[in-house]
């Protein structure tokens, strides 16, 4: 009998992520229950992972090579309040060329080692003129322009189902508990709706006046894809955007990369403080969940 079409590709991606999640659990004793996706600049948070295993990512299994300034590209497995995490040091983006599939793949292999929650976090461009430079954003919300879903093709039933509600994408529970830790580091966080363009070419005014007018507060070039894929897995998700920048249009200077690099440098102690803070209360609120089929926990 012929298989259905695009059946194997799924398998074969399932078994990808197995075989990468073997391999990390191999490295260490640790078992993370929470992981973090830090972005540009805003690496250093896994520099103080405690009992730390750092695994370059060209090391692991079926791992793209991140290629940007700012993204060490490694992911550490240490622990931070007593709490095992899983921290990647920088993001794999469609921008530099790699299959979507590729940039969602380190999400997959988290919850394959057992990771219920993610905390995503990002440098982005400020479009709400209320947000200072260096502000850090708790994302509400997202709108995807990137031209791509890391769900479209045959779905893998072992993943998800094929139509996963994206109505919390970003969960309020874990933004209530960010915005309680903030409060107590006097740190003013906001929130925002995050839209998502491919990149790595910077927007323009015409796009930004656009972005504005749908509703984003915030514009980037990541994160997106790997939420839906986190959603589609099941896991619960924390976002949280530092403005590097103010958007095109919104000040009359261009925009470079060196200030994004800049400005995390400038903001990186109130960053890591309250990821600090949160990473152990949203491990706590995972401690009661049942690992789904497919997880390696344990192993």
């Amino acid at each position: 009998m012929r298989a259905r079409a695009g059946a194997s590709k799924g398998g074969t991606e399932f078994a990808r992520v197995q075989a990468a999640a073997k391999f990390l659990l191999k490295k260490t004793k640790l078992r993370p229950r929470v992981g973090v996706v830090l972005g540009s600049g805003l690496g250093g948070f896994a520099d103080e992972l405690k009992d730390a295993t750092k695994i370059p990512y060209q090391k692991i299994p079926g791992f793209a090579r991140s290629t940007v300034i700012g993204h060490a590209g490694r992911l550490v497995i240490g622990t931070t309040a007593g709490t095992p995490v899983a921290a990647m040091q920088g993001r794999i983006h469609v921008y530099e060329g790699y299959p979507i599939r590729d940039v969602v793949f380190p999400i997959r292999v988290l919850w394959a080692m057992g990771v219920r929650a993610v905390v995503l976090t990002n440098a982005a461009g400020g479009i709400n003129r209320e947000y200072k430079q260096g502000a850090l954003v708790l994302i509400r919300d997202h709108i995807n322009l990137q031209g791509q879903n890391p769900l479209i093709g045959a779905n893998e039933e072992r993943f998800g189902v094929r139509f996963p509600d994206m109505t919390e994408a970003y969960s309020q529970k874990f933004r209530d508990l960010a915005r309680d830790e903030a409060r107590k580091l006097d740190i003013d966080l906001r929130d925002g709706v995050y839209a998502a363009l491919a990149g790595p070419s910077y927007e323009t005014p015409a796009e930004i006046r656009f972005l504005r007018t749908i509703g984003a507060d915030l514009v980037g070039m990541s994160t997106v894809s790997e939420v839906i894929a986190a959603r589609h897995l099941g896991m619960s998700v924390l976002g949280i955007s530092c403005v590097t920048n103010a958007a095109a249009g919104v000040l009359d200077k261009p925009l470079d990369h060196a200030e994004v690099m800049a400005t995390t440098e400038r903001v990186k102690g109130d960053f890591v403080a309250l990821i600090r803070g949160v990473l152990p209360r949203i491990a706590g609120t995972t401690e009661a969940e049942t690992p789904r089929h497919g997880r390696l926990t344990g192993q």
